[in-house]
């Protein structure tokens, strides 16, 4: 049975990040004395904060804040907006007047002053293409925390995360070892949130039937599906799948294909020159007129007006 479950979560993991490019990492290293409080706008980019010493709190609109002590490990994999604050209810400064830019491949460090108790954290920004960013992983939570006694239990991750903090200590930073760095911390980050899904849509992914289905939309999107093939896939009648899926997944299957299809369109359409007839059959679609009228309905715009305004 354990192996099921590791076996399965990593072919979800894998599902999740095959299509994810990372391009870069901007990294900094942060260190403010109490009161402080920063707020950062949404990102096109996964965030990770890894407190190294002494304790923060994580608020995002709409959630309860989230506690940070020494040792915690906090992904937001969609760049999510956030404050980051030694207490609840600071007033907080713009991330944008402390660090104004933050291109891939930069290193930073930034310090705030202050009369109280010291926290330092590692951060960096992982940055991708929202047009790689499958609707698996849209599911994600906002914000995944990991304690110190979990970071702690995976000694891969312990050892990378202590390796990071150590390449800075020594001044040795460097764009692509950190790139590495934070890529692998994001991949075993996400393994272990899969390995202990209890709520929210995320329990679609690890459930015995909508889980199989999942993946198979993912995976195996070009095939010609409809809900009663899906429903089979499963395991389930077509009416039980279908309200089973849209109460886990938020939406019915049918949709959840069509996006899967869209977001590997608009992949090919902008890192590759196959044509629109090629790409119609490699998402799925048996005309490419059908192709282009889903694409519209979609998008809002053909396929050809996408790729000109992606790649000029």
């Amino acid at each position: 049975m354990q192996s099921a479950v590791i076996n399965e979560s990593s072919d979800l993991l894998s599902e999740l990040l095959a299509p994810l490019r990372l391009r870069g990492v901007f990294h900094s290293r942060w260190s403010a004395r109490a009161p402080w409080a920063v707020a950062g706008e949404r990102e096109s980019c996964a965030i990770l904060h890894y407190v190294q010493e002494g304790e923060c709190t994580a608020e995002l609109p709409g959630l309860e804040p989230v506690r940070l002590a020494a040792g915690d490990l906090a992904v937001f994999p969609h760049g999510s907006a956030h404050r980051l604050a030694d207490a609840p209810g600071r007033a907080a400064v713009p991330l944008a007047s402390l660090l104004p830019e933050r291109p891939a491949g930069e290193v930073r460090t930034v310090t705030i002053d202050g009369p109280g108790a010291r926290t330092t954290m590692l951060c960096g920004g992982l940055h991708y293409a929202d047009a790689a960013v499958s609707p698996l992983y849209r599911a994600l939570p906002p914000v995944l925390v990991l304690d110190r006694e979990t970071v702690e239990r995976r000694r891969l991750l312990a050892s990378t995360l202590s390796g990071l903090g150590e390449e800075w200590d020594s001044r040795e930073a460097n764009g692509l070892v950190a790139l590495r760095g934070f890529e692998l911390v994001f991949v075993l980050a996400l393994r272990e949130a899969l390995g202990n899904v209890s709520a929210g849509v995320l329990r679609a992914l690890r459930h015995p039937a909508i889980g199989p289905a999942l993946l198979a939309v993912q995976s195996r999107f070009a095939e010609p599906w409809t809900v009663e093939s899906l429903a089979a896939e499963a395991g389930l009648s077509r009416s039980a799948f279908a309200a089973t899926f849209r109460e886990l997944v938020g939406e019915a299957p049918m949709r959840h294909l069509t996006a899967r299809r869209m977001q590997e369109a608009t992949r090919l359409l902008t890192e590759t020159s196959m044509p629109h007839s090629r790409i119609s059959q490699a998402v799925g679609y048996h005309s490419t007129v059908g192709f282009h009228l889903a694409f519209r309905q979609w998008y809002g715009m053909t396929p050809g007006d996408y790729r000109r305004s992606r790649t000029g």
